[in-house]
């Protein structure tokens, strides 16, 4: 009875291995022909179920603490791409880029000069050595077409992190002194006035072409639908910070405007939400002669719906 008993378990149990290794050998061969060839043409690992490609993009290359204590990669620094088959046979393609401060506005323009989108820019943690940032992209099209697309940013991700990023913190250790600015020249290349605030110049433009309400109250510029401006220093050495208010669809024409005119893109999150329609905020900055700067600042107002040049309410 006992050895019957035994006998049986016994085969239960070589049933039950024989059925996971089928089960892995069939789930590994679920993976689609253009999603191996993505994966190797990007020299990655992942894995295909519930209809999704998963490619996984880790930062094993650093070692990362948070408020001092030491977070391996899984905690929170595994980045990812993935596709599902959308319209007309096409993929849609999200991720989360997982990268280093020095790595943002470079990734960010290789993904845009590729024709892809970035959708946010923010942080998932506090007292993180060294900063960390995440990157959420999105794209649509055929596999390989998309996998092209993404290779550029990818390939600058983790490539010598300390030996590449040092230089190039000293280099923006910019001394910016305290002296005048021409404010009339830059009002007149941005075309709004604006106000001196101490040693800070700074222009304010409402989004009166959005019309949004909350709880039946209007939420104006002075409610914080605006965009800004402030400048620092002198004509010949200038820094410039600021805030965009963005429609959807305004995003990425405006990211384009800002890192083709070289300015960093530092952040792109929302302020409000429950509003109609969605509003987008992108933080900015960069330094160099202030005109430059007005006028990349410039570029990126261009690309904004229906605001008109003309003198902007004070904040």
């Amino acid at each position: 009875m006992r050895r019957t008993l035994i006998q049986k378990l016994y085969r239960t149990g070589v049933r039950l291995i024989l059925s996971v290794l089928v089960f892995q050998l069939s789930y590994s061969q679920q993976m689609p022909d253009e999603y191996k060839r993505v994966l190797s043409f990007l020299g990655k690992t992942g894995d295909y179920a519930d209809r999704v490609f998963k490619m996984n993009i880790p930062r094993n290359d650093l070692t990362v603490t948070v408020a001092g204590v030491a977070a391996p990669t899984p905690f929170g620094f595994g980045g990812w791409l993935a596709m599902t088959k959308g319209n007309n046979g096409n993929e849609v393609m999200m991720g989360d880029l997982v990268l280093l401060q020095d790595e943002v506005n470079p990734v960010m323009s290789a993904l845009l000069e590729n024709g892809l989108e970035v959708t946010a820019l923010h942080n998932h943690f506090f007292w993180e050595e060294p900063r960390i940032f995440y990157m959420h992209v999105h794209g649509f099209g055929q596999a390989a077409e998309l996998a092209k697309k993404v290779k550029p940013a990818l390939d600058l991700i983790g490539r010598g992190a300390e030996q590449s990023i040092m230089p190039a913190v000293k280099k923006r250790d910019v001394e910016i002194a305290e002296g005048k600015l021409n404010t009339g020249r830059l009002s007149h290349i941005i075309g709004h006035r604006g106000d001196r605030i101490g040693v800070t110049f700074k222009i304010v433009i409402g989004r009166d072409d959005i019309h949004i309400k909350e709880m039946g109250a209007e939420i104006s510029s002075r409610m914080g639908l605006n965009t800004w401006a402030a400048f620092i220093g002198t004509d010949e050495k200038a820094a410039i910070a600021g805030d965009i208010a963005m429609l959807e669809g305004e995003v990425t024409p405006v990211l384009k405007a800002l890192r083709q005119n070289g300015l960093e893109v530092v952040a792109i999150h929302h302020h409000m939400t429950g509003i109609n329609p969605p509003v987008v905020f992108l933080h900015y900055w960069g330094t160099g002669p202030a005109e430059k700067l007005a006028s990349g600042f410039r570029a990126a107002l261009d690309k904004l719906g229906s605001i008109t040049l003309g003198e902007t309410a004070h904040h």
